[in-house]
């Protein structure tokens, strides 16, 4: 695993092997971040990063110079493996929140300029997930959410749908909040 772009561009990041994660490839992530520097300003970016795991697009969107990202996920181990890289690239733009992704996005005040997620592939919610983000208010107008899920799951094409870009087995799905699909 490896930072493609940024300031940290070509470094490998090292995660413990025995985390509950899937990370982002290589290879989709580079496509991911292809299609986002053409969508987003990243200089002025609060991003939200959902089901963080080894912290992979989290790193990215901090190396690309945003403002801020939460990331959240419920697992321990993988939020200290945050803190600790956080600490050796010396960068404060990442925080991190220990809680099931779920109850988050229904306690959540704040809004977001781009929301990243990426659950287990068999979260039973996983469909209706751009659903309960936009039901919620999460996303800034403007904003743009993707959702990371399997080709082979199919999920809903709600409010702000936009498209689906396939990479082998993963494929994102993109979303975007305008004064047309206010919820």
């Amino acid at each position: 695993m490896r930072i493609i772009g940024g300031k940290y561009g070509g470094l490998r990041l090292h995660p413990p092997t025995n985390l509950p994660v899937r990370p982002t490839t290589d290879i989709a992530k580079e496509a991911l971040f292809n299609i986002l520097e053409n969508r987003l300003s990243f200089s002025d970016c609060h991003c939200l990063d959902l089901f963080t795991g080894t912290g992979n697009i989290s790193f990215e969107l901090a190396s690309r110079g945003v403002t801020a990202v939460d990331a959240v996920d419920v697992h321990y181990k993988c939020l200290q493996y945050i803190k600790e890289t956080t600490l050796r690239l010396k960068t404060d733009v990442i925080s991190t929140k220990k809680a099931d992704v779920l109850k988050f996005l229904t306690n959540c005040e704040k809004q977001y300029d781009f929301i990243f997620a990426d659950p287990p592939y068999d979260l039973p919610q996983l469909p209706q997930l751009a659903t309960l983000i936009f039901t919620n208010g999460l996303l800034k107008p403007n904003g743009l959410l993707v959702i990371e899920h399997p080709s082979t799951r199919k999920i809903e094409e709600s409010t702000g749908y936009m498209e689906t870009r396939k990479y082998g087995y993963s494929s994102f799905s993109f979303y975007l909040h305008t004064e047309n699909n206010k919820l």
